[in-house]
């Protein structure tokens, strides 16, 4: 699994007009993308990697402040534009594999203490976010010990 971990101040999500997730406090912001040879082992990993990141404000975590965390599925986050000028993208996991591992990282992350907004899986979605500091983080749970 690949994330983008972005610091915000607020961020949305809006499916056809209708807002389906929305912080209105400063959180995190995470774009997930799920590969071919992901497991759920991976999706708890990495929810326990973002609970405890000290990224917020004074060096403080989603543990630490109860802040909100979005969670948005990329599947773009596996598109690969190293060659031609069209990306390619093979890497990333269909919606049967790639559904369920996503929903397994918001559920850790909830079973960890955290207030979870989603997107909708699959949706084309617009995805508003004021970024605080700007401050981004990318983490791989293939990277992850």
């Amino acid at each position: 699994m690949k994330l983008v971990i972005q610091r915000v101040t607020e961020a949305s999500v809006t499916v056809d007009e209708r807002i389906v997730g929305l912080i209105a406090a400063p959180g995190l912001l995470v774009l997930v993308g799920v590969t071919h040879t992901d497991t759920a082992a991976d999706a708890a990993k990495l929810a326990r990697k973002v609970l405890g990141l000290r990224i917020l404000n004074d060096e403080k975590s989603v543990l630490d402040t109860g802040a909100p965390v979005l969670v948005v599925s990329q599947f773009t986050l596996y598109g690969d534009a190293r060659k031609g000028r069209r990306p390619s993208w093979s890497l990333a996991s269909g919606r049967a594999h790639s559904e369920p591992l996503v929903d397994a990282f918001v559920d850790a992350l909830r079973e960890g203490g955290a207030h979870v907004e989603t997107g909708e899986f699959g949706a084309m979605m617009k995805v508003a976010s004021i970024n605080d500091g700007p401050f981004t983080v990318l983490l791989e749970s293939a990277d992850l010990a």
